[in-house]
């Protein structure tokens, strides 16, 4: 067989057709056909009539007729159509990770010709989202044409079952066990509904489905007896999908595993598949709904491609159930009235006292010149357990609050249909800024002044202050705020988003493995701790593993990323601006009165507000854009609420800030 290549003309490539040649070079014929039909991928008119003087040409030279006939014979008797029609688009293995791993394989790797499975054939001659447009241009003329000159016929119908037929039939077949082991699978039987398990839709799949099959191969059939079973299929199927969804409804109330979420994705889109294979056999025309099962497989092969499409479709409802929680969570640190307010400044301060401790002892950890690693190991432990320590005084730390509070604000954005629900969620942002605005304040003022009490102290107790002139000044100089911290401290907003991430996640696994009913029932935990003290520490974790996740993920970024970022030379650091304000603290403390009269001081002291708003608008972003788009709810129209906005703001600017007065009710 003479070879051909890549924009080779017509004359050309049909003059290299040899039915004969070898595998891959009977494949890669088919390929170069193809990408001379796609042209430039600029014009589907142009592809089309390409695919016209195509079939003109074969029609007008019957050796090449021949030659045609014979290449596509042998093509369909050694190629396995069925592997594309059941089973493309679908994980060889109903594991999230194998498909994961699999994609990436297809991505890094190439594919070759020389298979017999049509699924790599189909990827490889139809690879682009441009084919499935031409294909869907095709008029049936056309593929009535073409199915003549391939099979022979002229495009009349033969007598009995054709192999299109017989290959649609194995393919609902195989269709069909997937769906069925599926469904058997204990893990997501025992999450159906009890009224879903006692219908048993998936017992008589099987048994439809060959109904189906001596219907449609019977040569006595009648078209009555036909409809019928594809009736009952077509119902048993419905059944089926409607079984799997009350899964759905157990992972609402006993949390959502990413891995079940995709094996059910996976049954819905193969019993739609076998609806789209029925329709093709049913179809009066066989050609035209084939061309558009092709086209459709094509965007499924676009779909194959996509990690990010396969990570999103499947995570979505995890994301939507880490917002749900941390929803929940949030709306605790959202104040509406004056004894709120005043009661998160009262937390906000006892938060800050503690964190002046976690500042002093992150400076003796300065003095024992510890490796980068273990530096950052230990500066974790240090937050870690001060945050900790806070949740369990029920003190709060200013910036751990946004991406909380911003799921709970999202959640609001469900009820805008509603009159006055602008003005009510208005008033849900002022709320919330109120409650950053206290909390904040609260931190940041009592940080600086305990942390320079202690400071005095050490320094009356020791005889030397706790740092030195250079350290000092030192820091002064990384708070800088013309140098990075403003970029370090959007950055710290990231890793602030990411612990509320992590504590969904927890929260969500503490609840799916029923962790808290295993501590309150397990026998070995009830006979170790008594009945009593399991079920309490059974509700405390329940009621507290959602911050002690968030809390101790969160300390040992800020401790350990800076020191992976040292090692992987990306010069990364952390600004958290309750830390920052008590090493301010320190600095001023070891210099005295005189630090008034540095500027580094000066430009180090402007530099924390700022920080303070780029770690709240940073983390509280990451997590409103989660929220919305595990809501639902991205098309909500923003501009109405932006200008809501700005009209609270111009007429009431303090209630931003300040809980208005106003009569108890």
């Amino acid at each position: 067989m003479r070879r051909v290549a890549a924009g080779t003309d017509l004359e050309t490539l049909l003059s290299s057709l040899d039915p004969q040649a070898h595998l891959a070079h009977r494949h890669l014929w088919l390929i170069h056909l193809l990408e001379w039909v796609r042209g430039r991928r600029d014009s589907v008119p142009a592809a089309v009539g390409r695919v016209q003087l195509f079939l003109d040409a074969v029609q007008s030279r019957p050796d090449i007729q021949v030659r045609l006939q014979a290449w596509w014979t042998t093509l369909v008797d050694h190629v396995d159509i069925t592997t594309l029609l059941a089973d493309f688009g679908f994980a060889p293995r109903t594991a999230l990770v194998s498909e994961l791993a699999e994609r990436v394989r297809n991505k890094l790797l190439p594919g070759s010709p020389e298979t017999i499975d049509a699924s790599e054939l189909f990827m490889l001659a139809l690879p682009s989202e441009f084919d499935a447009q031409w294909l869907a241009a095709l008029e049936e003329t056309q593929l009535n044409r073409l199915v003549g000159l391939l099979s022979g016929t002229a495009g009349e119908a033969s007598p009995g079952p054709s192999r299109w037929h017989k290959a649609l039939l194995d393919a609902i077949t195989y269709c069909a066990g997937q769906i069925l082991s599926t469904g058997f699978a204990p893990e997501l039987r025992l999450r159906m509904s009890e009224s879903a398990r006692d219908a048993q839709p998936f017992h008589a799949l099987i048994r439809d489905v060959e109904s189906l099959r001596v219907e449609v191969l019977h040569a006595l059939r009648t078209p009555d007896r036909l409809n019928e079973a594809a009736q009952r299929l077509r119902e048993r199927l419905e059944a089926c999908r409607a079984a799997a969804t009350t899964v759905y409804t157990h992972f609402e109330e006993n949390g959502i595993s990413v891995g079940l979420v995709f094996r059910l994705r996976q049954l819905r889109e193969r019993i739609l598949r076998v609806r789209e294979l029925l329709e093709c056999l049913l179809s009066p025309k066989p050609a035209v709904t084939a061309a558009r099962l092709m086209a459709h497989l094509v965007m499924v092969g676009q779909e194959r491609r996509s990690l990010r499409a396969l990570v999103a479709s499947n995570s979505s409802l995890l994301a939507a159930k880490v917002a749900e929680r941390s929803a929940e969570t949030g709306e605790h640190y959202i104040t509406r009235t004056g004894a709120e307010y005043r009661a998160m400044v009262r937390k906000a301060a006892g938060g800050g006292a503690v964190m002046a401790f976690t500042t002093m002892i992150k400076f003796g950890l300065y003095a024992l010149a510890l490796s980068a690693f273990w530096g950052g190991f230990w500066a974790g432990v240090n937050y870690a357990t001060t945050f900790v320590l806070i949740q369990l005084l029920h003190l709060t730390v200013a910036t751990k609050q946004p991406a909380m509070t911003a799921p709970a604000m999202a959640a609001k954005l469900k009820e805008l249909g509603a009159s006055g629900a602008i003005d009510s969620f208005v008033d849900e942002i002022t709320h919330l800024v109120r409650s950053q605005v206290a909390a904040v304040l609260g931190n940041v003022l009592v940080v600086f002044p305990a942390v320079i009490g202690l400071a005095m102290l050490f320094a009356l107790v020791v005889g030397s202050p706790a740092l030195s002139e250079p350290q000092a000044l030192q820091v002064f100089e990384s708070q800088h705020l013309l140098g990075p911290s403003l970029i370090f401290a959007g950055f710290t907003g990231v890793l602030l988003f990411v612990s509320s991430i992590i504590a969904g996640w927890t929260e969500n696994w503490f609840v799916l493995y029923r962790l808290d009913s295993a501590m309150h029932y397990n026998p070995r935990i009830t006979g170790l701790l008594g009945q009593e003290r399991a079920a309490r520490w059974a509700r405390f974790l329940r009621e507290n593993l959602s911050g002690f996740a968030a809390n101790i993920s969160l300390g040992f970024m800020l401790g350990l990323v800076p020191a992976f970022a040292g090692f992987f030379g990306l010069g990364l650091d952390v600004r958290h601006v309750t830390l920052s304000t008590g090493q301010v603290g320190a600095a001023s403390a070891a210099l005295g009165l005189e630090v008034l009269h540095l500027p580094a001081f000066w430009w180090a002291a402007a530099a924390l507000p700022l920080m303070g708003a780029l770690n709240v608008s940073v983390s509280f972003y990451l997590a409103f854009r989660l929220a919305l788009r595990a809501q639902n709810v991205s098309g909500v129209d923003r501009s109405r609420i932006y200008a809501a906005i700005r009209a609270r703001m111009r007429s009431s600017p303090l209630s931003f800030f300040t809980p208005e007065r106003r009569t108890a009710a």
